[in-house]
């Protein structure tokens, strides 16, 4: 396949509405109006969202009714927890009933596709990434000016990913190459150009001369130690890469196709999580699998590749975007033998659709299509997965509990999904071209989404105070927009 650089997109008719082709199929079928959720990942997630069953007794005889805030705040107020402070639940659910779905402000109006953005850690960063070789560093707490403005070395075809350190002292950023580029971002220029300004190392992925500088890294995550990467690649494998020992520690032939994303499954990085063009989501071992050469689990459910993983955190959960048009909550499997046979005995078939999602619409007869094995435990539909590696997140844990599921579109939107109901509760609508990564912050209800038509749009829950601005006229400036405020600070102790 040859890359080329392409124009940015302004207009582009490829939302999942028109009747396609279809093909046979004997995969199962479901009503449109079904959803079905593992009654432990509701269970959890309830109680990381909803207030404690005592205040739900006391304060609201109808059970399925929410309980006011200005109800919890008096029982606060009163100490009615005995502890003088909202619960980590309480909190989310207070903060989770006020939804980013006011604006958008523009924070950064750019003349190329967005192609990756996210919050650091804390909140107080904004990482974007562009398909014209820029990497922009954002100061949310001071009026979004730009703090880095990263010019990528050796670019192939776009920026594919970038992972930033969780003490914000490094950044790595990937493209259709072996070699992933690190660079300390701490202070020195604003401005970055390549071993100009500021050093930029290449971290050199390839095992072995005959492998060198023939596939591209997909993915790329530092641990939580700030010690490893790990990458997905274009040569089906996975690579764990050793930042003190300046080496690959580790690679895994991993997918039978394109390995579109990693991740670490949670803090300790011995469980990896991958999915890939096979349509396979594969959960990796990293302490048995030296002595064992496989994975640990094998799980199904999508019938087209797989483009992005997000993890719950706990090193059991995690959602999987596919190519299918849907995201699909799925577990570690307990019974990884079984897992395995399920996979290789069921799903070893050709493909049933013959498409590409790159330029084609999903053919309509494959919409109610369900592997006959599926192993998810909840599947969301109604966003669309076409074009680009389109990204899903579980929302933030410190403000929500992770109750909502959230993900952009190739329809120019971002979805909000209810994890537990499955309900859409909010379709975010701005952008003029596929929106393929948003961020939402981890603390305040604020929400970031950078599309392919080069804006990066802030989203704030309705109470802002700031009135949604009508969309401006496009220019071909790379030059910010004018800034938008600093982050609220809400008061939930």
């Amino acid at each position: 396949m040859g890359y080329k650089m392409s124009k940015l997109e302004l207009d582009s008719n490829t939302c999942d509405n028109d009747t396609g082709s279809s093909g046979s199929c004997t995969f199962q079928r479901f009503s449109r109006g079904s959803f079905e959720i593992d009654s432990e990942i509701a269970h959890i997630t309830k109680l990381r969202s909803e207030p404690n069953e005592k205040l739900h007794k006391t304060m609201n005889s109808e059970k399925r009714m929410p309980v006011s805030v200005v109800k919890m705040l008096s029982a606060r107020e009163a100490n009615f927890s005995k502890t003088g402070n909202f619960s980590l639940a309480d909190r989310s659910h207070v903060l989770g009933r006020y939804l980013p779905v006011n604006g958008p402000c523009c924070i950064d109006r750019m003349n190329s596709r967005a192609y990756v953005s996210q919050f650091s850690a804390d909140g107080s960063l904004f990482v974007a990434g562009f398909q014209g070789s820029h990497i922009r560093i954002y100061d949310a707490d001071n009026g979004w000016r730009v703090k880095k403005d990263i010019l990528a070395r050796s670019l192939r075809w776009t920026i594919t990913d970038t992972s930033l350190s969780s003490d914000q002292h490094y950044l790595v950023y990937a493209s259709m190459s072996p070699i992933v580029h690190i660079v300390d971002v701490r202070g020195g220029s604003a401005e970055s150009h390549a071993n100009i300004t500021d050093v930029h190392d290449g971290l050199d992925f390839s095992v072995d001369e005959e492998r060198e500088n023939t596939f591209g890294i997909f993915s790329v995550k530092f641990s939580s130690d700030g010690r490893e990467l790990v990458a997905g690649s274009s040569d089906e494998s996975i690579y764990v890469y050793d930042l003190e020992a300046n080496t690959v520690a580790l690679r895994i032939s991993a997918h039978s196709a394109d390995v579109n994303t990693v991740t670490f499954a949670d803090e300790t990085g011995h469980l990896i999580y991958s999915g890939g063009d096979d349509n396979f989501c594969k959960v990796w071992d990293r302490r048995c699998f030296v002595s064992k050469g496989r994975p640990a689990g094998i799980l199904v459910g999508h019938i087209e590749g797989i483009t992005f993983i997000d993890s719950r955190g706990d090193g059991r959960y995690f959602i999987s975007n596919g190519k299918d048009q849907t995201t699909k909550a799925l577990g570690h499997p307990q019974d990884n033998l079984h897992c395995q046979l399920v996979a290789f005995s069921l799903y070893s078939r050709p493909r049933t659709f013959d498409w590409d999602y790159r330029w084609m619409k999903y053919p309509e007869g494959a919409k109610l299509v369900r592997h006959p094995s599926d192993q998810s435990l909840a599947t969301y539909r109604g966003h669309s997965v076409l074009r680009t590696l389109i990204r899903c997140y579980f929302s933030p844990a410190r403000s929500t509990g992770q109750r909502f599921i959230y993900t952009g579109s190739s329809d120019h939107s971002v979805y909000i999904y209810d994890v537990v109901t499955g309900a859409r509760v909010a379709k975010l609508d701005y952008h003029e071209s596929a929106v393929r990564d948003c961020s939402w912050h981890p603390d305040y209800p604020v929400l970031v989404t950078s599309s392919w038509d080069g804006d990066l749009a802030r989203w704030d829950f309705p109470g802002s105070r700031r009135p949604a601005p009508s969309k401006m006229q496009r220019s071909t400036s790379t030059d910010p927009r004018p800034r938008v405020d600093r982050l609220y600070t809400v008061g939930f102790h």
